[in-house]
């Protein structure tokens, strides 16, 4: 039985998807076992697959690079334990254009630096593309990511926000370590 699902990406992600002489949709379609039809005039992409799984995953892979990932980034939610996340910025108290690139640039900010600090302390990918932020990594560490941006939308500083993710970093990496021995972290 052939799955098949449709979606749509910006047209400006579709040279991106497609890769220099079709590699990366070769690449998708090797590894997820599915076959892509890219409308470039549109940005629809049809994914036909064998099985519903292998067009699932298909389908996130192509999403991620719609959200603004690099496709390297990408490949990594064809591992089962990887997600990706999408935050919208719409309907946001202010719905003026200002209002959007401020919040853009507090996730971002200077130079990216925001941003970059953000994946080092949460071990994430963050995407700002439109009116989106999109994450993805460890379904944990998403989760903490996700907050932290909330975090900051709100109002919050951003050493308060680095300083909460570090503390948060820490409670992952020793429930990791624990769990390495079988331990569980409230039975020290």
């Amino acid at each position: 039985m052939e799955c098949c699902s449709d979606l749509r990406i910006p047209l400006e992600r579709v040279a991106v998807l497609i890769g220099r002489k079709g590699e990366t949709k070769q690449m998708i379609e090797q590894e997820c076992r599915v076959k892509l039809d890219v409308d470039s005039e549109e940005g629809v992409v049809r994914i036909k697959g064998e099985d519903a799984i292998s067009v699932y995953n298909a389908r996130e892979f192509v999403n991620a690079i719609g959200r603004g990932f690099n496709p390297r980034v990408a490949l990594h939610l064809l591992r089962g334990d990887y997600v990706c996340e999408v935050i919208s910025l719409r309907g946001r108290s202010s719905k003026s254009r200002k209002f959007l690139e401020r919040m853009k640039g507090r996730i971002i900010g200077s130079q990216g630096k925001s941003r970059r600090l953000m994946e080092e302390l949460s071990g994430t990918n963050i995407c700002v593309y439109g009116k989106t932020v999109s994450i993805i990594g460890l379904s944990e560490r998403v989760a903490i990511t996700r907050k932290a941006i909330e975090m900051l939308l709100k109002g919050s500083q951003h050493s308060t926000v680095y300083r909460w993710l570090e503390k948060e970093g820490c409670r992952l990496r020793r429930k990791q370590f624990l769990g390495q021995f079988g331990i569980e972290e409230g039975n020290i």
